[in-house]
């Protein structure tokens, strides 16, 4: 029996994908399979690979290629391979615990989770910094608090319904909020078992027009709990992670497209679509929770805003 199945896209990392690959081969837990897919790499990432599969034969090691179409389309290309119980992803620029995925998979069979989230490294080329999580206790703390990350969980594969949006900046978000409605029970590894590596030409230190499609994909996850029935359910929860999402992570990424042009047209569009969509969104309840995010986003109104948008952070 497959417990669990890694799902590793790799694009053009040829310094990085052996030691993700040698963190997964070395794991304590019996019974995964490594579903490695080759998301058209022109560099030497394939023979690399190769390389290491020969050396590594009696690992269960899955190799497939494809035509470059990106992050989200090689996960959901690496999930029609998968067997496993549970499914993970993994970056080929990162890597992990070697006891990782022994200890999510174990948490979820003594608690019958559908979904085990543990914390993680930041690696900086000097230093890093543990990332620990904050503990929700239910579904509509887990949507405000929940690290919309994919890599850090461990999921049943019945409860996956959708697949990741194609050809999508922040498709973490879509995936991972469209998933949340089919959780019945969650559960943490309240330790830090990934090693997330901060690389300047990595894909998330890019910023440019695609940084809009974050307006795109929220509109996608509101259709779909619209869809869902769900929408009266989670509307607070909605709304404040769309605030934040889009006076916070969002607009730090906008203010560092070097383009002027497009910087200050996602600046303006982003206040625009906030509030368009949530016009009373300083009424929030979760706003009014003591911390220094939401006291900076209570700050914010149409004058400070320009101030805001403008400062380093």
């Amino acid at each position: 029996m497959i417990k669990v199945s890694i799902i590793v896209p790799v694009y053009n990392v040829e310094d990085y994908v052996e030691k993700c690959l040698q963190s997964l081969v070395n794991q304590t837990l019996e019974g995964i399979e490594i579903i490695v897919v080759n998301d058209g790499s022109t560099d030497n990432s394939k023979e690399v690979i190769q390389k290491f599969i020969k050396e590594n034969i009696s690992s269960n090691i899955i190799y497939v290629e494809k035509e470059n179409g990106g992050l989200s389309d090689a996960r959901n290309y690496g999930m029609k391979y998968a067997k496993g119980e549970y499914i993970t992803f993994l970056d080929s620029d990162d890597y992990v615990e070697n006891t990782m995925y022994e200890k999510l998979y174990n948490k979820a069979i003594s608690e019958n989770a559908d979904y085990v989230e543990c914390d993680f490294y930041w690696v900086y080329p000097n230093k890093k910094k543990e990332d620990k999580g904050f503990r929700y206790t239910n579904k509509k703390e887990m949507f405000v608090h929940a690290r919309v990350v994919a890599w850090n969980k461990l999921i049943k594969r019945d409860v996956i319904k959708e697949k990741f949006p194609y050809g999508m900046h922040y498709e973490d978000v879509e995936f991972f909020y469209k998933l949340l409605p089919n959780i019945t029970k969650f559960a943490f590894v309240e330790e830090p078992l990934i090693y997330y590596i901060q690389r300047e030409n990595s894909l998330v230190n890019k910023q440019g027009i695609e940084t809009a499609q974050i307006f795109e994909v929220l509109d996608n996850v509101i259709k779909y709990y619209k869809e869902k029935d769900l929408y009266n359910v989670y509307k607070d929860e909605i709304e404040y992670t769309y605030t934040r999402l889009l006076l916070c992570s969002s607009l730090k990424r906008i203010k560092n497209i070097q383009d002027k042009e497009i910087r200050e047209k996602l600046i303006y569009e982003t206040w625009g679509n906030l509030n368009s969509k949530f016009p009373d969104w300083k009424g929030n309840k979760y706003i009014k929770t003591k911390s220094f995010k939401n006291l900076y986003m209570k700050c914010i109104n149409k004058a400070t805003y320009k101030i805001f948008s403008k400062l380093k952070f």
